[in-house]
This record gives structure tokens, C-alpha cells and sequence, in this order.
């Protein structure tokens, strides 16, 4: 069943007039700003704007696509609504919501990760215990794979492959009662399938899990993932307050822990939603959100050498869960966009030229022409 947003559009002359007034009160203000909390110093910087509150829904990920007829589309996982949503990715203004609660196809339980690859978009459904596929822009569901294998996934990436889509799943299982996995038993924290489109469906295969059960590479509590197919790295965000969390674990693209962490001693809090962005010759940054509901951060790490680069937090946005980066120039945004959840109801969207400007990193060279 589709929604089309009929609430939200009876309160869009009431939203358009906040936003002005959010526009007037605001346009005095710098882009960016310091601010000091105890010892440590970060850039403010301004939002865009931030899409309607609704905290109903839990808003959880985000992801974008760009049509080929030049549509620009900002979309959401809604968890507790059981729907996607879909925004103008330029102006944040409701296009549309999807879904409804269900198993059958085009229909969820509570959607977490999502991401955009082609004109396909994936979403990944804890109770449902699957990843969905479906074709954009109709959202014409394709098929869904993982049931048998995922017990409570969470995030995912995808890449192109000669032959199809490799998909990477986090998944969080848990002992009972909600009590953390033994360490011995945290080598399935991924899980890697294929899958291939055959007109209006799909055909997909597990690849098999993995994950370290000893050592730093352990993943106790997995969040979100992204990868790098230029230098072979899939960071994972371990949000667990042990020895081995609060930072991105940095994994191969074939499931191996690659010895290497990112963020330690940066990450304060939960480390939550990642980007990237990606130059084309293989230099550019990371990004991962640093959750807490006062003291939100954005810490950014060279792509290659994976050092710290900087760090900033939203005039607004808290409590972060996902994040995603487009590159893509759209009105408003000529570099295109940071979009970050904003405390569980909302996303706010940053302008990339402003978050690198104000941390006086480099764009990608291929922007400077």
C-alpha cells in the first residue's frame, strides 16, 4: 500500500512558514562557528534545513539517489512506521512515503540500513530478517534474501560486481535476554551475499560470515558498515563500551580483519552512521557520526592513511543514527550534501564545500576544475 504523505501535506503551509521564520532567524548567523565544551574545541556548523519532525517514526537511515531525468530523492527508513520515506534531496520538502507493516514484498518490519546502488534500492529489515530489493523509481519490490541466514541485521553496503552486487550485512544477534555474544561466538558479525537482477527479480546466494573472536578485531556491538573498493577496506562502527569499541574496525572486502582501527580515543560516544567521500584518485575522507543526544559530532579521517581530519557538530542535528554524502550538484548545494538523522524524527542536510571550507580540507581535485 502506498502513503502519499497526506498529513504532511495538510501541514505544509504551517511548515513553510516555520521554515521562513527559521530562514529569517538564522540568516545573521555565521556558516560556521566554534564552540567549546570542557577542553575540547569544535566547528559549528549551520544546516540547510531540516526535514518536518516526526518522531513517530524513528527515523534511522538515509540514503539518496539521482534520476537520470535529473530527480534528486533523499530517503529514509521509518522503523517504528514501518515505511521509507521519500524526500526533495535539495530542499527537504515530503514527496512521498512507502511500505506499511508486513512480510510480503513491498511491505516491512522495521527497516534499518538502506542504501541506493543503480536504480535499485536495498533495505535491510530486522524482524523481517532479510534484505529487500526493490527497483526505483516505482518501488517495484524484486525479491528479498537473507532469512535464513540474518538474525537481527542492522546495516549494509553494496558494490557492483562483474556479474551482479556484492551486499555486506551487519548483523547484531544477541544471547538471550539481550545479553552480548561471547567472544567465541562473534565470527558470523557479517555476512556477505550476491545477488543479480533478472528483469523483475532477483537471484541471490550467501556467501558466508565472518568476524574476529579474539582481539581488537572482535566486534561486539555492530552498527553501520561502508566500504572502499580502491584500498580493499570495509569499516565496520563498533558502538560497545569494551576494550575493543567505540571506533571503526577496518575489515577487507573479503571478511578479515584488516588490523587496523579508526577513531580511537576521537569517538566519545556511539559511533553510528559512515560515508565517504571518495575522490577519484583514491585520496578524500571519512565520516562517522558520533552519537549522543547533547554532544553530537562528525569526525572526519584522511581515506588513506586514516588519520583524524577534523571534527564538527550541527547548529541542530543530535543524536545521529545514519548518514549519507552525495557529490552530486543540486540547487542549493553545489557540491552536493552531508544528510545526517536528526534525533530520531528528522534529517538535517549540510553543504559539502561548507563542511570541508570550515575544516580547511581539500575537495577532491577533480572538483577544482
Amino acid at each position: 500500500m502506498r502513503y502519499r504523505g497526506q498529513k504532511a501535506m495538510q501541514r505544509s503551509g504551517a511548515t513553510s512558514l516555520l521554515m521562513m521564520l527559521f530562514a529569517v532567524v538564522t540568516a545573521a548567523l555565521p556558516t560556521a562557528a566554534t564552540a567549546s565544551e570542557g577542553d575540547a574545541s569544535t566547528t559549528v556548523i549551520r544546516e540547510q534545513w531540516l526535514t518536518e519532525r516526526n518522531v513517530a517514526d524513528n527515523v534511522d537511515s538515509v540514503a539518496t539517489w539521482h534520476s537520470a531525468s535529473g530527480d534528486h530523492w533523499l530517503l529514509t527508513t521509518a522503523k517504528d512506521s514501518d515505511l521509507l520515506q521519500v524526500f526533495d534531496a535539495a530542499s527537504g520538502t515530503l514527496i512521498d512515503r512507502f511500505g506499511g507493516t508486513g512480510d510480503a514484498l513491498g511491505r516491512f518490519l522495521r527497516p534499518n540500513g538502506m542504501a541506493v546502488i543503480d536504480d535499485l534500492l536495498l533495505v535491510v529489515e530486522r524482524d523481517n530478517q532479510r534484505v529487500q530489493v526493490l527497483a526505483l523509481p516505482d518501488f517495484q519490490p524484486l525479491g528479498a534474501f537473507g532469512h535464513e541466514q540474518l538474525e537481527l541485521p542492522y546495516g549494509l553496503w553494496v558494490e557492483v560486481r562483474e556479474h551482479g552486487y556484492r551486499v555486506y550485512v551487519t548483523d547484531a544477534y544477541e544471547r538471550p535476554g539481550g545479553r552480548p555474544p561471547l567472544d567465541a561466538d562473534l565470527d558470523r558479525r557479517l555476512k556477505q551475499f550476491e545477488f543479480r537482477r533478472h528483469g523483475n527479480s532477483i537471484e541471490a546466494a550467501f556467501l558466508g560470515a565472518s568476524g574476529d573472536t579474539r582481539g581488537m578485531g572482535r566486534l561486539p556491538k555492530v552498527e553501520s558498515l561502508f566500504g572502499d573498493t580502491v584500498h580493499d577496506r570495509l569499516l565496520v562502527a563498533d558502538e560497545s563500551e569494551t576494550d575493543a569499541g567505540r571506533v571503526l574496525k577496518v575489515y577487507h572486502l573479503d571478511g578479515t580483519f584488516a588490523g587496523a582501527e579508526v577513531g580511537r580515543g576521537v569517538f566519545a560516544y556511539e559511533p553510528e552512521g559512515i560515508a565517504l567521500y571518495a575522490c577519484d584518485d583514491g585520496s578524500g575522507y571519512w565520516i562517522g557520526a558520533d552519537q549522543h543526544e547533547k554532544h553530537n559530532r562528525f569526525h572526519l579521517f584522511d581515506r588513506e592513511s586514516l588519520d583524524h581530519a577534523g571534527s564538527f557538530s550541527g547548529a541542530e542535528v543530535r543524536n545521529t543514527d545514519g548518514i549519507s554524502l552525495t557529490r552530486k550538484a543540486m540547487p542549493g548545494f553545489p557540491a552536493g550534501a552531508l544528510y545526517a538523522v536528526h534525533d530520531d524524527g528528522s534529517v538535517g542536510a549540510f553543504r559539502l564545500d561548507s563542511v570541508l571550507d570550515s575544516l580547511d580540507l581539500a575537495p577532491c581535485e577533480e572538483e577544482k576544475q
